[in-house]
């Protein structure tokens, strides 16, 4: 069955599965799978420990995995993360997907969580082709005022290749900075992960793959929404030891 989907919005169940009673129990969760992760247990193994323990459906549990890391890894992103009111001049890369979506899910009222690393995530999977939707370009241009609010000019835009629609969104992409004379640069490539690890720009991004090993990164997406998205469906997830 194709895809019709106009919005990002909320997946029809999110009203029951994150209500505020239900709440309790999704941050108890939290401490325990990352005190689980911080023992050295393995994702998998103790995501289903936890989650079975708390009765979590497959949905919340995603929302569990997204939100939760251990000590070694709250402590490490905290050192790398650079604010965004420090990156005025300096280039960064943006992790393209992770970053739009975030900001599409946001505007159209889909549950955004923050996390234990303060981190502010979706539960979007666009499943190997992205869909524009109706927030893809309003998104795109909250994202550019924002930056250009901060000063922060120089933009690499990476996007995954194999993404099927990756072109249209880079010509897309490509369309509104030329519009607005922004200086940003679209490339596709295979694996954007790869190259977010290992170049010495700033890094935009919540991937926890990416965060755990850039070099130095910045909390772009909550930046946005906090400061230009006040009515967003914003879920606390995080604790602090």
């Amino acid at each position: 069955m194709p895809d019709k989907r106009t919005h990002r919005g909320p997946h029809p169940q999110d009203v029951r599965l994150f209500a505020p009673n239900a709440i309790s129990d999704l941050r108890s969760a939290i401490v325990d799978f990352s005190l689980l992760l911080t023992k050295g247990y393995a994702e998998r193994s103790a995501l289903k420990l936890v989650g079975d323990k708390f009765s979590l459906t497959k949905r919340q549990r995603l929302a569990i995995m997204r939100s939760a890391c251990s000590d070694q890894q709250l402590s490490s992103r905290s050192q790398r993360c650079i604010a965004p009111k420090n990156l005025a001049g300096r280039p960064i890369a943006i992790d393209g997907y992770n970053v739009l979506i975030t900001v599409e899910a946001a505007m159209s009222g889909a549950c955004i969580f923050k996390g234990r690393d303060s981190c502010f995530r979706d539960l979007a999977s666009i499943h190997g082709t992205y869909r524009k939707v109706t927030e893809t370009i309003p998104a795109v241009q909250l994202i550019g005022e924002f930056l250009e609010e901060n000063n922060i000019t120089d933009c690499l835009w990476l996007l995954d290749s194999p993404v099927s629609n990756s072109g249209r969104l880079k010509i897309l992409i490509g369309e509104l900075a030329h519009g607005n004379d922004w200086n940003w640069k679209v490339e596709l490539l295979p694996s954007p992960d790869t190259e977010l690890i290992k170049t010495d720009l700033i890094v935009a991004s919540s991937d926890s793959v990416v965060l755990d090993a850039c070099r130095r990164w910045v909390n772009l997406a909550r930046a946005i929404i906090e400061r230009k998205l006040s009515k967003a469906h914003l879920i606390d997830l995080s604790y602090q030891t």
